[in-house]
């Protein structure tokens, strides 16, 4: 039984990972060309905010109350764009240091020869 439901939750992850549009996007963001995006993907939050609000305004409208799901996905989603812009912001700074720090190391035969 707990295989079962470890074999489905690896299933489920890899296909959210793949098609979902938010971690295609928190994908992209990783990479280190993306890094520098970080910081403005959290403006992506608001939207989700927005929706999440309007789908709990509905529901206490009399709406479904399904809607509280697409609510709870919002939520989430705008909590991993708010997250995305100080992770990435510390893996640039990262990125740079050992940037730096291999070029400081290169021999500089090899700076010479790139000229």
């Amino acid at each position: 039984m707990f295989r079962i439901i470890w074999v489905i939750s690896i299933h489920l992850r890899n296909f959210m990972r793949r098609f979902m549009p938010t971690n295609i996007l928190l994908d992209a963001i990783r990479t280190r060309r993306g890094l520098k995006w970080g910081v403005p993907a959290m403006l992506l939050a608001i939207p989700y905010l927005f929706a999440a609000s309007t789908c709990t305004a509905l529901i206490e409208g009399g709406a479904s109350r399904l809607l509280y799901v697409v609510a709870l996905v919002c939520i989430w989603n705008a909590l991993k764009f708010i997250a995305i812009g100080p992770v990435s912001v510390v893996l640039l700074l990262l990125c740079k240091r050992s940037e730096r720090l291999s070029m400081r190391l290169r021999p500089l035969s090899t700076v010479a020869e790139a000229l």
